[in-house]
């Protein structure tokens, strides 16, 4: 089947964290038909109002336009190219539009085998959350041909507050992508080792993360992630960006740095401490966590703990830890 504009679909492969809002805020404005592997997750679209289909390939039958988000590149590779992969079942003329996060490795590839099929990839990677997924006030950066990019536009604008084409071929999106997370990662990273020092040095992190924000040491992530920061030792944070995501994309900056023969010891640091989370059973927790692998607790709590083990060992005779 041929791509046909005035008829055609806009399918979403990936109901997730950031697949259900961008499919949500899209079906305002265009005809949406989503899939996603896990049952609940098709359960939770169907009650937001959003179309689902059985499988992904019934998704994308009638799809002029494919937004994969998905995980990883192994994902996007089973969803195309997979033994259910979708690739095959795709309109010539029609347009993949990539957002996740997978480095640049594999996107030639997948640019020249939908190329065969007569698809376009559009590599457009994307920031902000699914709170601005919803409202469209995402941060996309874009790498794919002119003509393929026109198609997606409107889509893409959709979903947008800052649309940056970053270059003329897919893979040049991912590159840029690498390099905002490089900084993204650091910054959370700073963020959480300067709070922990805050409570350390016996100051009240709240007072001191808002002095912060005013002077030069600001940054979005220090305003974004800082009161979960905070708050995260009593409730657990909402879980807006999973830390162990940036185990992923810290990874995908390391190995971009060693192919280009750049020396990145910041991001290896912060890479360290997301893992050490990550091994510590914080990867499916808000990535703002990550300050409990420098202060497991605050110090506060951890005096009151201390002096209640202090009162109870001379009650009782026993000898308490030095």
């Amino acid at each position: 089947m041929k791509y046909d504009p005035e008829r055609a679909t806009v399918a979403v492969l990936g109901l997730g964290a950031m697949g259900l809002p961008m499919a949500t805020r899209l079906a305002g404005r265009f005809a949406v038909t989503g899939y996603d592997s896990m049952g609940a997750s098709r359960e939770r679209a169907e009650k937001a109002g959003l179309p689902c289909a059985a499988t992904a390939t019934d998704a994308v039958t009638d799809a002029g336009i494919v937004l994969l988000a998905v995980r990883d590149a192994a994902q996007v590779e089973d969803v195309l190219f997979g033994d259910d992969g979708v690739a095959a079942a795709l309109m010539t003329g029609a347009t993949v539009v990539m957002t996740s996060t997978v480095g640049m490795d594999a996107v030639a590839s997948w640019a020249e085998r939908l190329g065969d099929l007569g698809v376009a990839l559009v590599d457009a990677p994307l920031s902000g959350g699914p709170v601005r997924a919803g409202e469209g006030d995402l941060l996309i950066v874009v790498g794919a041909d002119p003509s393929a990019l026109d198609t997606a536009r409107p889509v893409l604008e959709r979903l947008a507050s800052t649309l940056t084409v970053v270059g003329n071929k897919a893979g040049d999106g991912q590159a840029m992508k690498t390099v905002n997370q490089l900084l993204c990662g650091v910054h959370i990273a700073a963020a959480a080792e300067a709070l922990a020092l805050a409570d350390a040095l016996g100051l009240d992190q709240p007072l001191v993360l808002a002095a912060l924000e005013t002077g030069a040491a600001s940054s979005f992530m220090l305003s974004n992630r800082g009161p979960r920061m905070v708050q995260g030792y009593d409730d657990p944070a909402d879980v807006l960006s999973r830390l162990d995501i940036f185990v992923k994309d810290l990874g995908i900056v390391g190995k971009a740095a060693r192919t280009a023969g750049l020396a990145a010891p910041v991001a290896a640091a912060a890479e360290q401490l997301f893992l050490l989370g990550q091994t510590q059973g914080l990867g499916t927790a808000d990535d703002s966590s990550v300050i409990k692998v420098v202060a497991p607790q605050r110090r506060a709590a951890a005096m009151d703990a201390t002096a209640m083990n202090t009162a109870g060992g001379e009650a009782d005779g026993t000898e308490t830890a030095c």
